[in-house]
């Protein structure tokens, strides 16, 4: 089990250069507003290599940035994506 202190973050950081100004699209859920049900979003941009591990089986996530397609109501230029949701683009 991963423990942390207050001053630690619930992750660990780190950098993939494979993964750096990839493109790549990414498709994730989002709960909706004041109910118990998620929806489908749409992202894609540039990778930037950077990614967190969240929990003892590491739970990869990467950093999208440079959004060419997001949601219409999506107002951060960035967004963290599940490694499982990512297609790149220019393999």
């Amino acid at each position: 089990m991963m423990t942390t202190s207050d001053s630690e973050p619930p992750y660990k950081s780190g950098f993939n250069s494979d993964y750096k100004d990839r493109r790549a699209e990414c498709d994730g859920g989002a709960q909706i507003a004041e109910t118990k049900y998620a929806g489908r979003q749409f992202f894609a941009g540039t990778l930037t290599g950077d990614y967190r591990d969240f929990g003892s089986y590491p739970w990869r996530w990467y950093l999208l940035a440079q959004l060419t397609a997001k949601p219409e109501a999506f107002p951060q230029e960035a967004v963290w994506c599940d490694e499982g949701s990512l297609i790149l683009m220019d393999s």
